[in-house]
């Protein structure tokens, strides 16, 4: 019995001395695993600092060198040359610091000095890489750190940055000086189109309180077509075959929709059936508006100079398109007393005329229409405009921008008279929502089973109009 009872004592211990041996092993890899794990977070924490310090001192130099080449061939030198002479300057600049002076640059590095210091100079700064995004649409600065974007209707936060405020003022200055403006504290803002069609306008202090801001409406060098926003789903194929007949038949269209909602995109879609052997004329406030058709001629306003004076108004520019032989007469955008002359024009021969208005709703933009009618100063009564607002508009079309950034025709609406003082709207297709969410919104266009009057007139003109699309 003692016997055994030793054997299993010895058994125990054997046991419980590799388990010893088995736990001392475990804790000693356990040590060398996190000796190793802090080495590598040592040597990536280092390359970490090594690279934010190398990038501290490229931002470093490249101030310096552009505070050095401003001061070396001073600002107004910069405005006076022309772009070919101030990119020459500036590589001449570059080449000579880089030959005549030790920079911990690499060749990169040198390359991408050059690139950006010219940038800089002739350009839009650290603006340019979201320049070049064809995917980005706007561009808004809140100040030297705080850059934002709307791409795919989405607005978000970007990386860009600028040194301080004096930077922002520095390239707002020189947009505007390339532009021929000028923007100080004595005119504090500016509106202004870029050479790329982009729409600018900045503020500075003392009337934007926290510092100067800047936006930029970009525009695509190529416009998006109607079959582009049937894929879009910014309108259905039905509504697009409704469009060609009644621009064809020279309707006048009214868009309606909020900022961004797409309404100078939805213009210059529809503006695409008007027939290529007619003259047009547009009149925008900043020329956005690309069209196919060879015969158009191009009329942009033009704001006062430094003295008060050489202001052109879109009012100017309407009055002025009557006496040029126009076939159609495009507004970009009504906002003021030009309302009373468009609405003129479309009752007196003119037809086939297209314009945007800022409205919520089609009942909203006749609103609208109406008040900025009474800004031309005639004390006209209320019947009479609506009866010339009735009796110029055929179609309006309502756009709007919804939570998951896709832009969609909200209604087609008919003009069909006027009952009393109140005009009467029939909507012939509609956005009916099915539910979705932020990310998402489901839904379809549909008819409202309304066939419009002005079917009869498209067939007198034998436009093959299918009537299918009028069935709910």
């Amino acid at each position: 019995m003692s016997d055994r009872q030793d054997d299993l004592r010895q058994k125990i211990r054997n046991g419980f001395s590799r388990s010893k041996t088995n736990e001392t092993a475990q804790r000693f890899s356990q040590r060398r695993l996190e000796r190793a794990a802090k080495t590598v977070g040592d040597r990536t924490r280092a390359v970490a600092g090594a690279l934010r310090s190398r990038k501290a001192d490229y931002l470093s130099i490249k101030a310096e060198l552009q505070e050095r080449l401003l001061e070396e061939i001073g600002e107004r030198k910069v405005l006076a040359l022309g772009d070919d002479a101030v990119a020459g300057a500036v590589d001449d600049f570059v080449a000579r610091v880089l030959a005549s002076e030790e920079l911990q640059l690499n060749e990169v590095e040198r390359t991408r000095l050059a690139d950006e210091l010219k940038e800089e100079t002739l350009g839009v700064g650290p603006l340019a890489a979201l320049m070049v995004d064809p995917a980005v649409t706007d561009i808004l600065v809140n100040g030297p750190d705080r850059v934002y974007i709307e791409r795919f209707g989405k607005i978000e936060r970007t990386s860009v940055r600028f040194r301080d405020d004096a930077h922002v003022v520095r390239v707002i200055e020189r947009i505007a000086a390339r532009l021929g403006r000028r923007i100080d504290t004595s005119s504090p803002m500016l509106d202004a189109r870029l050479p790329d069609g982009s729409r600018v306008n900045a503020t500075i202090p003392p009337i934007s309180i926290d510092g100067p801001t800047m936006s930029i409406r970009r525009f695509g060098r190529q416009r998006l077509r109607q079959e582009d926003l049937i894929r879009l789903e910014m309108m259905s194929s039905d509504m697009a075959e409704f469009f060609e007949c009644i621009v064809r038949a020279r309707k006048n269209i009214l868009i309606a929709g909020g900022t961004g909602a797409g309404k100078s995109t939805l213009l210059g879609a529809l503006a695409e059936s008007i027939p290529h052997e007619e003259r047009i004329i547009t009149i925008e406030d900043t020329a956005e508006l690309i069209l196919d058709q060879e015969h158009v001629v191009r009329l942009e306003t033009r704001t006062a100079n430094i003295e008060g004076r050489g202001a052109v108004a879109a009012r100017d520019l309407v009055m002025n398109s009557l006496r040029m032989r126009p076939d159609r007469i495009i507004v970009g955008e009504v906002r003021s007393a030009e309302a009373l002359d468009m609405l003129q024009a479309l009752n007196t021969g003119h037809d086939g005329g297209m314009c945007t208005v800022h409205a919520n709703s089609p009942r909203d933009a006749l609103s609208r229409l109406e008040t900025m009618v009474l800004m031309a100063g005639l004390d006209l009564p209320s019947r009479a405009v609506r009866e010339q607002i009735v009796s110029a508009i055929d179609f309006i079309v309502h756009v709007r921008r919804f939570e998951d950034g896709v832009r969609r025709i909200e209604t087609v609406t008919e003009m069909a008279g006027l009952e009393g003082n109140t005009p009467l709207l029939q909507d012939i297709f509609k956005f009916e929502r099915r539910g979705g969410n932020i990310r998402r919104v489901t839904g379809e266009y549909l008819a409202t089973g309304v066939v419009p009057r002005v079917v009869q007139d498209l067939r007198s003109r034998e436009l093959d109009l299918r009537m299918a699309i009028f069935q709910k």
